[in-house]
């Protein structure tokens, strides 16, 4: 991950990615928007937030799900 605004340390939110400067977490982020909240709603509620910062949560979401393992679980069919 190249994006410079979400960082990752362990003394800081137990090492949870958050938005740089802020203790905003990545996981907020996506959760909040996947409870229907628009990236507008999020910037009224945390205003040291950016659109950017937004785009980059999301950006380090979908990089981290593109290194995990997919283990196929067969047949379904023959279950």
């Amino acid at each position: 991950m190249t994006n410079q605004l979400i960082q990752s340390e362990p003394g800081l939110m137990l090492g949870k990615p958050v938005v740089r400067g802020t203790r905003i977490t990545v996981e907020m982020i996506l959760r909040k928007l996947s409870c229907g909240e628009s990236v507008e709603q999020i910037l009224a509620s945390h205003p040291r937030l950016t659109r950017e910062a937004v785009l980059a949560a999301l950006e380090y979401a979908a990089d981290a799900m593109g290194h995990e393992t997919v283990h196929s679980v067969g047949d379904r069919e023959s279950a």
